[in-house]
C-alpha cells in the first residue's frame, strides 16, 4: 500500500526548479503533481500515454486540440495519448494531480 499526504508532497519539493513530482510509479500507472505559476508557460508536448488531470488549486484555461475550457479547483480532464494540449492564461498558481496510464514514457 502507498499513502501520501498532499501537504507534505507540496512542501517537500523544489517547485522552482522542477514543476513535476512523480510519487507513484508502478507498471500500469504513474501519478504526480504538476505546478505552474501564475503567468507561467506550460511547455508540455503530447504524451504517449493516456492522462488524467485533477485540478487541486488555481485558475487557467486549457486547450485540447481545438477545444478550450476554463479550469478551476475540482475540474477533471481526460487527455488521450498523442493529443496536443496545454494550460495557458494561468491567472492563479495551478496545482494539478496527474495520472498516466500506463506509466509515463513507456509507450511509443
Amino acid at each position: 500500500m502507498y499513502a501520501y499526504q498532499l501537504e507534505k508532497l507540496l512542501a517537500g519539493h523544489n517547485w522552482q526548479d522542477h514543476r513535476y513530482l512523480e510519487f507513484i510509479n508502478v507498471p500500469s500507472l504513474s501519478v504526480g503533481l504538476y505546478r505552474l505559476p501564475a503567468g507561467g508557460t506550460d511547455i508540455q508536448q503530447p504524451h504517449t500515454e493516456d492522462e488524467i488531470y485533477y485540478v487541486i488549486s488555481g485558475q487557467a484555461k486549457f486547450r485540447l486540440e481545438k477545444e478550450t475550457l476554463d479550469v478551476n479547483p475540482g475540474v477533471i480532464l481526460y487527455v488521450a495519448a498523442h493529443q496536443n494540449h496545454t494550460f495557458y492564461e494561468i491567472t492563479e498558481d495551478l496545482t494539478l494531480l496527474v495520472f498516466f496510464a500506463p506509466v509515463e514514457h513507456t509507450q511509443r
